[in-house]
């Protein structure tokens, strides 16, 4: 069975993009807007990384050369590659809390107030706000299923890669 599903490229692509447009809607529209939690700086960094995953996957997807499959499929895998680095940060700041919890800037302010090279280090530091625990799931936070998840999209992408089909009188699965 996972043979039959790895070997329809577009499929697993497009799959992929529908799991991330679904998972940012869920974030969105229920964490964010119905439950009333707001994102931390490592949260915003990870749904980015996840729109574009889902971006770059929709665009495989609609793809028929297995070139180019290869192409968005391993700027896919090294976009969720730095969100799974996020997201176990983030784990990890929420194992090891800091001591002296403080809510720092959000996003746009350390963007607006620093230079760039200065910023991104910050956001990585974490705060009081990203290591916080809002909501669970299966015992689960929120940067746990998101570090899952960029995995399970690393592992199928790359299985689809490595099982791309040879191209059989000239013409490709769908």
């Amino acid at each position: 069975m996972i043979n039959t599903i790895l070997s329809h490229p577009r499929r697993v692509f497009g799959s992929i993009a529908a799991l991330c447009a679904a998972m940012l809607a869920f974030g969105i529209f229920y964490l964010q807007n119905m439950v009333g939690l707001e994102p931390c700086p490592m949260c915003i960094v990870q749904r980015y990384a996840l729109i574009v995953v889902g971006v770059f996957c929709a665009i495989a997807a609609c793809t028929g050369k297995p070139s180019a499959w290869r192409f968005w499929g391993l700027l896919s895998v090294g976009v969720a590659g730095f969100g799974a680095f996020t997201a176990a940060r983030q784990s990890w700041l929420q194992w090891n809390p800091p001591e002296f919890a403080t809510c720092g800037r959000d996003l746009y302010g350390m963007i607006e107030s620093f230079p760039l090279q200065r910023a991104i280090p910050m956001i990585f530091k974490g705060s009081g706000d990203c290591s916080a625990v809002d909501w669970t799931f299966l015992g689960g936070t929120i940067a746990n299923w998101s570090f899952v998840w960029f995995v399970i999209f690393i592992v199928l992408i790359l299985a689809t890669l490595l099982k791309l089909p040879r191209q059989r009188n000239g013409a490709m699965p769908a």
